[in-house]
């Protein structure tokens, strides 16, 4: 995709099956969704109750993160792996806030969010929109390769999107994704990685299966924190805080005491320095 040029896939919204970007954009409170979104969402609350807090705890770490590292680590760069429907504070509006030329490469294959992506971005010449599954990086790498500038540090961003991709014994895992796309990041780049994990295993099996069911299997698994880990190895962890459930990773506010956590489950990971 050259420089500037925005998405122009024009596949059909299906609004009968739960779509995980339209599903998040309702817990936000958002209004791009529908009814098969709308009755997915219930049942995944009936599960865990505190999945609308998740949601809204998960966009408050996207926000802190892309600040923190425009403002802190001078990173003018940022690659976004599914980065779903626009709402309030997109990471190039947090980014561009504190230096007008930080560049935003958005990626996800979502019909719905391309729509919007052309709709909203077509006048801003530092963002781009790639319609590609985010494991395929050598075409996301690309379509970027005259918009980003490969030389200099760029934020990966994989928040809340690894527990849509199933494990594989293929490069299409995670893990592969996460090491491959490591090993392309410029030196001084930083990994942001968080997803949903659970220590409670009926709720990791139910959630997952419920999900795989209401997306016809386009979802993958609720992991545990001891695998969310092994995704940053060979990185260097910003710590503190380190690994941590995300309304502990440079809150702005107080975070809530233990006993207003979350139980069934978390978003759970951190960010780390690569190609160093």
């Amino acid at each position: 995709m050259p420089h500037g040029e925005k998405p122009q896939s024009r596949r059909p919204i299906d609004t009968t099956t739960p779509s995980v970007a339209r599903m998040y954009e309702y817990l936000l409170g958002g209004s791009q969704h529908y009814e098969a979104d709308r009755q997915a969402c219930s049942e995944l609350l009936s599960i865990a109750p505190s999945t609308q807090q998740l949601a809204r705890s998960n966009r408050d770490f996207l926000r802190r993160v892309v600040r923190i590292l425009a403002r802190d680590k001078d990173i003018r760069q940022f690659l976004d792996h599914g980065s779903g429907l626009p709402t309030l504070d997109n990471v190039h509006e947090i980014a561009q806030r504190i230096s007008p030329a930080a560049k935003v490469a958005y990626v996800d294959n979502d019909p719905m969010v391309l729509a919007h992506g052309r709709t909203q971005l077509h006048e801003n010449d530092n963002v781009m929109v790639i319609d590609q599954d985010m494991r395929e990086t050598t075409k996301i790498r690309a379509a970027t390769d005259t918009f980003l500038n490969w030389n200099e540090p760029i934020a990966a961003l994989f928040v809340s999107v690894l527990h849509c991709l199933p494990d594989t014994d293929d490069e299409r895992d995670p893990a592969a994704l996460i090491e491959r796309v490591a090993a392309e990041l410029p030196a001084g780049s930083y990994m942001v990685i968080c997803q949903l994990v659970s220590d409670d295993a009926e709720v990791r099996d139910r959630v997952t299966q419920l999900m795989a069911e209401a997306t016809r299997n386009t979802w993958g698994r609720v992991r545990e924190r001891h695998e969310v880990r092994k995704y940053f190895e060979g990185m260097t962890i910003v710590d503190p805080p380190g690994l941590v459930d995300v309304i502990d990773w440079h809150p702005d506010n107080l975070p809530p005491p233990a006993h207003l956590r979350a139980t069934d489950w978390v978003e759970w990971g951190g960010v780390a320095e690569v190609g160093t």
